[in-house]
C-alpha cells in the first residue's frame, strides 16, 4: 500500500464531507421503499456520470458502477451500500426529514449511500495512487424479502469481473461517532418469516361450546412456540422466535372464523435453523388441529446469517486502526438483526463492519427502525474515507 494514500484519503474525505453531507440530507428527505427505489437510483446514476464512472442498472434499480485505477486487472473489489427506506413516519423535526409521508430512512441508508458516493469521488480523483478496479454497488430492497442482494447476484453482480471480496458498513448509534468496529466470523442472525392462519367455526361470544375458539387456539399456540427454543435448541446457541403480529375479531360479542399472526425466526446455526423450522411447523399443526381447527403455515426463508471472513476483516480492522488509530476501533458485538449483505458473504470473502453514528452529548442515542432515528452526519467523512481506503487497498 502507497505509505501516504490513508492520509491523502484522509484530507480529500475532510474537504468532501460537507457536499456528502448535503447528499445524505437530500435521500432523507426523499426516501423510496424497498424495490421503489426509482428516483434514488436516477439521483445516484447522475452522481457517478458526473465522475465519469461507467454503470450498469440491474435488479430495475440497482446502480453497478465500474472504477479503474492502475493496472485494472490486478485485482477487484466490491464496496456495496443499500439504498431503501422503511415505511415508517418521520417525528423528527429536522430541516431535511422526509418529505414522503410514511417513509423514513430510518436505518441509515441514506447515509451508506452518500459515503459510497463520496468513496467513488475520493477514489477518482486518485486513479493514479492505486491498483485494481472497484466495483460500487448501490443496492435495492435490503429491507425486504428475498433481499435485494439475492437479486442481484442471480443478476451476475458477482461477475464481470468477478470481486475477490466485498465491504458493506452500516450505521450504529451505540457506538459514537468518529469509531468503528470489526468482528470476523459470524456477526448477525439468519431471518426468516412467519406466516400463519388459523381457521374454525366461529359463533357467538356466550356460547363458546358451539364454536372453535380460535382467538384461544391462536393464544395457546402463541405461548407453546415458544418451546421450540427453550426445550429444542441449546442455550449456547443464540435464537429468537418472536410473533410479532395478531389480528382477529372485530367486535366484542363474536368469536371469529379467522386469525393471523405473523413473526420472525432468528438464528445463527444453519442446521439448527431448518431444524426449527420444522419443528414450527409440526408443532403448530397438531396443537390446532388438536383444538378442532384448521391452520395454514407458511415459512419464508429470508437471509443467512453474517459472515465476515477472518482474515478479511483482520486487514480491514488493521487498516481502520491506521486510519483513525486503536483507540477509535473496537469490536462488533453479536446481534440478532438481519442483513442481506449475508448473501454476498456466503458467496465470496466480506466484511460488514460498523460506522459509529451516535453522540450522548447531541442526544443523538436512539435505535434504527424508530420514527425518531437520526444519525451523528460528522461520521460521513469516516464512513467515506474508509470506504475508499478499503477500495484503494483492495482488501489487502
Amino acid at each position: 500500500m502507497n505509505d501516504s494514500l490513508p492520509h491523502q484519503i484522509k484530507k480529500l474525505a475532510a474537504q468532501y464531507a460537507g457536499e456528502y453531507v448535503s447528499i445524505r440530507r437530500h435521500l432523507h428527505a426523499h426516501p423510496e421503499l424497498s424495490y421503489q427505489e426509482f428516483e434514488t437510483s436516477k439521483f445516484v446514476q447522475q452522481k457517478l456520470t458526473a465522475l465519469n464512472i461507467p454503470f450498469e442498472i440491474k435488479a430495475t434499480t440497482g446502480v453497478i458502477g465500474l472504477l479503474h485505477g492502475k493496472n485494472p486487472g490486478k485485482r477487484v473489489v466490491a464496496l456495496r451500500a443499500d439504498m431503501d427506506a422503511l415505511p415508517i413516519l418521520e417525528e423528527n423535526e429536522v430541516p431535511y426529514k422526509s418529505t414522503v409521508p410514511g417513509v423514513m430512512h430510518a436505518c441509515g441508508h441514506d447515509v451508506h449511500t452518500s459515503c459510497l458516493l463520496g468513496a467513488a469521488k475520493i477514489l477518482t480523483e486518485l486513479k493514479d495512487e492505486w491498483e485494481g478496479t472497484v466495483k460500487l454497488i448501490f443496492q435495492p430492497g435490503e429491507e425486504k424479502n428475498p433481499g435485494g442482494a439475492s437479486i442481484l447476484i442471480r443478476e451476475g453482480v458477482l461477475e464481470n469481473p468477478a470481486p475477490q471480496n466485498i465491504f458493506g458498513m452500516h450505521v450504529h448509534t451505540t457506538l459514537e461517532a468518529g469509531k468503528l468496529s470489526f468482528r470476523g466470523g459470524m456477526v448477525m442472525a439468519s431471518a426468516d418469516e412467519i406466516y400463519i392462519t388459523i381457521k374454525g367455526k366461529g359463533g357467538h361470544a356466550a356460547a363458546p361450546q358451539f364454536a372453535a375458539d380460535i382467538i384461544l387456539i391462536a393464544s395457546h399456540l402463541i405461548v407453546s412456540l415458544q418451546q421450540i427454543i427453550s426445550r429444542n435448541n441449546s442455550p449456547f446457541n443464540p435464537s429468537v422466535l418472536s410473533i410479532t403480529s395478531f389480528q382477529g375479531g372485530n367486535t366484542t360479542n363474536v368469536i371469529p372464523s379467522e386469525v393471523k399472526l405473523m413473526g420472525t425466526f432468528r438464528a445463527m446455526n444453519e442446521e439448527w435453523r431448518f431444524k426449527a423450522h420444522d419443528l414450527i411447523k409440526k408443532l403448530s399443526r397438531e396443537l390446532v388441529h388438536s383444538m378442532g381447527a384448521e391452520i395454514d403455515i407458511r415459512i419464508d426463508v429470508g437471509y443467512p446469517f453474517v459472515l465476515n471472513n477472518e482474515q478479511l476483516t483482520a486487514a480491514a480492522k488493521s487498516k481502520a486502526e491506521l486510519y483513525l488509530g486503536k483507540e477509535n476501533v473496537e469490536e462488533t458485538e453479536l446481534r440478532m438483526g438481519a442483513e442481506d449483505f449475508a448473501f454476498y458473504s456466503h458467496k465470496i470473502p466480506g466484511c460488514f463492519f460498523r460506522l459509529g453514528t451516535g453522540n450522548v452529548e447531541k442526544g443523538i442515542t436512539i435505535g434504527g427502525h424508530t420514527p425518531t432515528f437520526d444519525v451523528d452526519e460528522d461520521a460521513i467523512e469516516i464512513g467515506m474515507g474508509m470506504m475508499a481506503l478499503l477500495g484503494a487497498t483492495n482488501g489487502e
